[in-house]
């Protein structure tokens, strides 16, 4: 027993400090800043950027086939994509983690359509972003300010719209 005390605290030390390390230090995006501008492309080739989606909500959710939170999560935000486009709402899964053919293979066996960027194996986007967690969803609003954001898995439909409120006038 008394070998194991003197192991302790530096254990506890270097556990405590990792930890500190994957919550950030609280600067990136955040409520109220500006959303950081970003140019991927689409599974289907196309070229997106965000700025020149200012003037209409945008829902960015990061996300990864092998991550179950996200798994779990993405019918939903493919019930809003469904929903929610024709209102005006622009909804961008972005996957920093796989490749293409990967992606295009979940996106299949899942009749997934919502429009996903493949941020791999840059992960620019990502490290613009900050993410250290998935999944996580960014809210911007119509002048590009983030409004809402949520680590970790919403529940339901009815949580993503809860926060789509924030955004969709």
């Amino acid at each position: 027993m008394s070998k194991v005390k003197p192991l302790l605290v530096p254990v506890v030390l270097a556990l405590t400090i990792i930890t500190a390390s994957c919550l950030g230090s609280g600067v990136g995006p955040q409520v109220g800043k500006t959303a950081p501008d970003f140019t991927s492309t689409s599974l289907n080739g196309e070229v997106i950027s965000l700025s020149p989606l200012k003037g209409k909500p945008v829902l960015l959710n990061f996300w990864a086939s092998w991550c179950d939170p996200c798994c779990y999560e993405i019918p939903f935000i493919q019930e809003i994509f469904e929903e929610y486009s024709a209102k005006g709402l622009i909804v961008l899964a972005i996957n920093s983690w796989e490749d293409r053919n990967t992606v295009q293979e979940f996106m299949t066996q899942n009749q997934l359509t919502l429009p996903v960027l493949i941020d791999y194996p840059s992960k620019k986007v990502a490290q613009s972003y900050q993410i250290r967690t998935i999944p996580a969803t960014f809210f911007i609003d119509k002048k590009g300010t983030i409004k809402a954001v949520k680590i970790g898995a919403f529940q339901n439909k009815a949580e993503v719209e809860n926060l789509l409120k924030k955004v969709i006038s």
